[in-house]
């Protein structure tokens, strides 16, 4: 474990979903030894967003802004942002569901940091979905994503006998 990384010089994974979603990232607390804090560096292109507006409940996230330019959508405000601002990302509540998109024409390279709890609940206004998921390295970890258009009983489908 070495626990100093270039940020420049690590392998960074591309990713790209339609029109809108597009970006290079590594997670970084991981390779220099951290557990119960998460840093991801991303580069996102010109006019693309790494992820969808999105809220987590238990998760606290926190974005410093290296190069380049952006559009902070947070709750029902949006800030304009460029390198050497920080922005937080409380957990919790709907209003503080966040998204940051590259505005400028260049990439927009930042640092993703939050706390890594074993389980978190994720909320995506926009869509309607929410997330619910563990983090394990077992790939049968808990994890679902979807609607709450179908609310249960806390019976519903329960055996009704003692054993």
């Amino acid at each position: 474990m070495n626990p100093v990384a270039k940020l420049t010089s690590l392998p960074l994974e591309s990713f790209k979903r339609g029109q809108a979603y597009a970006s290079a990232d590594v997670r970084v607390a991981n390779r220099i030894g951290l557990e119960k804090l998460g840093a991801t560096y991303t580069e996102v292109p010109p006019g693309k967003s790494s992820c969808p507006f999105h809220v987590h409940h238990v998760d606290e996230e926190m974005f410093v802004i290296l190069e380049g330019k952006g559009r902070y959508r947070f709750g029902s405000k949006v800030y304009e942002v460029e390198a050497g601002d920080v922005l937080g990302a409380p957990c919790g509540r709907a209003e503080f569901a966040h998204k940051l998109t590259n505005t400028g024409t260049r990439s927009l390279k930042y640092l993703a940091i939050s706390t890594m709890a074993q389980t978190d609940v994720c909320e995506y206004p926009d869509s309607g979905k929410f997330a619910v998921g563990t983090r394990s390295d077992d790939p049968e970890e808990f994890g679902f994503i979807g609607r709450a258009d179908e609310s249960l009983d806390y019976w519903d489908g329960e055996r009704d006998s003692a054993l």
